[in-house]
């Protein structure tokens, strides 16, 4: 179907904005990983904008060497991986029941988790309640509070709506159970939906840093994002840097590492994302059809 002048005045607007929308995300990454990337004097004289000066990779050297990133990282992988299955599992399992018609009191459900939406019961509440359970200085207080979330759930649930009821009676006729109902023939035709929330999920865990710095004490279980704020923040990282032997920082500046260190936080997901990114508006506007 061929476009009117004004559809494409407005399809060519809307390129505009969302490229200039684009350019201001991706510059500031641009400009820390040039920075990462380049030497000392080129970052001291202020030379470096979108583009390595003095090309050197001693950033990521001392990073890796002189702070704990490493451990750090681990710790997000396991808070993201551990949080994000659990998190889908419940999603599932909360999801599948309140989509299916039969499923008596679906509707006084629906309403009553939707309610946790717009009323909480804040953060000193929600502290107690993590304290009594015992799982202060652990994960597992990373991994309660966020085990489902509603917004997510009603996605899934409006999906698994929308899945044709003649699929359902054909398994049903052919023997199936709910479990086996849900295992090979709900989920197998859900994939666009679980990886958009598993996406969500772990994003989500990976970037998680207000319930880290309320609920773990101990520094070795820090994951990056807290890591990295406290080296932007504070000056032990220039404490630490002048404990080192010369030889070790002559190539390297604060400035350098702190930049690295944001690299090594973001890239993991943005590697990810384009894997998963097929999935992701089809998951979406699917599980957006019907509320």
């Amino acid at each position: 179907m061929k476009q009117s002048t004004g559809e494409k005045v407005f399809y060519g607007i809307n390129y505009m904005i969302l490229a200039c929308a684009g350019l201001l995300c991706f510059l500031p990454l641009l400009h820390l990983a040039s920075l990462s990337l380049s030497g000392k004097d080129a970052v001291l004289s202020g030379f470096v904008y979108l583009w390595p000066v003095e090309w050197t990779t001693d950033s990521y050297g001392l990073l890796f060497e002189g702070t704990p990133v490493v451990q750090a990282f681990f710790n997000n992988v396991t808070i993201t991986v551990v949080g994000t299955a659990l998190s889908m599992l419940f999603t599932v399992l909360a999801a599948y029941p309140l989509s299916r018609k039969v499923f008596y009191g679906r509707k006084f459900l629906t309403l009553a988790i939707v309610f946790t939406m717009l009323f909480q019961g804040g953060l000193i509440p929600t502290y107690l309640v993590i304290k009594q359970l015992g799982l202060i200085d652990s994960y597992g207080a990373l991994w309660l509070p966020a085990l489902v979330s509603t917004f997510n759930m009603l996605i899934m649930r409006s999906f698994f709506e929308n899945i044709p009821d003649e699929l359902e009676e054909a398994a049903r006729m052919d023997g199936c159970g709910e479990w086996k109902l849900l295992l090979r023939v709900i989920l197998p035709l859900s994939l666009p939906m679980i990886a958009t929330i598993a996406l969500f999920y772990g994003v989500q865990y990976w970037n998680a840093f207000f319930n880290v710095m309320i609920y773990l004490n101990s520094p070795e279980k820090f994951n990056l994002t807290v890591l990295i704020q406290q080296m932007i923040r504070s000056q032990s990282l220039v404490t630490d840097m002048n404990n080192l032997g010369p030889e070790e920082i002559v190539h390297v500046t604060p400035e350098g590492m702190k930049a690295a260190g944001v690299i090594v936080m973001t890239l993991p997901m943005l590697i990810v994302y384009p894997f998963i990114q097929k999935y992701f508006v089809k998951g979406v506007m699917i599980g957006a059809i019907k509320g």
